[in-house]
């Protein structure tokens, strides 16, 4: 958030289980430039606690990784670490990472005249760790209900990756194929190698990424992109 405060150090201090209007959230947390991360879902504000690397740090970078490789070869997508989300007056979480169609290319986002996303990115990737309960709970529901279209949650205590698409409303469990892959219905291309990203083999990630990427149905993705753009 922009940490523009020294108006507003009168404000009381952003703390956990407040619950804000979302102007009232952005203004507290604007005047807390100490808080690193803290979102606002259902109205209730969550800070988050110090971030472990086994647990959080570690996958948060082999997600990236993955991602990146994708957004880089694929024009009309872009790729947000922890960016602040205004999905709606409740509701502005702070997710893990957001792969998002370009406003200009169609997509379900646009940037704020103030440079924050808004809207519902198409796919949305969580690290729920301490977080779990509520990744896996309230903020399901809230990217449900407001249409985005795939969500990945890396259980990084149990070690799995649930991957869920928006079908008639609501969240669908993907299932790998049994080349243990898989392949997004949103992002043409996108495929994963779970097992290998749980185990950090992540050359085999890699390698498969990029071999969707050079699959004939994100080609026709690109070109689609490109006649919106």
């Amino acid at each position: 958030m922009v940490r523009e405060y020294s108006h507003q150090r009168h404000l009381p201090p952003l703390e956990s289980g407040d619950r804000l209007t979302r102007p009232e959230f952005e203004r507290r947390y604007a005047a807390a430039p100490h808080i690193k991360k803290a979102e606002l879902i259902e109205g209730i504000v969550y800070v988050a606690s110090p971030l472990r690397h086994e647990q959080h740090g570690k996958p948060h970078s082999r997600v990236i990784t993955w991602l990146g490789v994708y957004q880089s070869l694929t024009p009309g997508v872009d790729l947000s670490i922890e960016p602040t989300v205004r999905l709606d007056l409740d509701n502005e979480p702070q997710p893990d990472a957001a792969l998002f169609i370009e406003p200009d290319a169609g997509g379900q986002t646009r940037l704020s005249s103030d440079g924050y996303i808004e809207g519902s990115p198409e796919l949305i990737v969580e690290i729920a760790a301490s977080s779990v309960a509520i990744d896996t709970g309230s903020k399901k529901q809230v990217y449900r209900r407001n249409g985005v279209l795939e969500y990945v949650i890396w259980q990084s205590y149990e070690n799995k990756i649930e991957w869920f698409c928006l079908i008639d409303g609501d969240y669908q469990l993907l299932s790998p194929g049994a080349d243990g892959i898989i392949r997004s219905g949103v992002f043409p291309g996108l495929w994963l190698a779970v097992e290998a990203l749980l185990n950090n083999q992540m050359v085999r990630v890699l390698e498969v990424v990029q071999a969707g990427l050079k699959s004939p149905e994100h080609n026709a993705f690109v070109q689609q992109l490109q006649k919106q753009e």
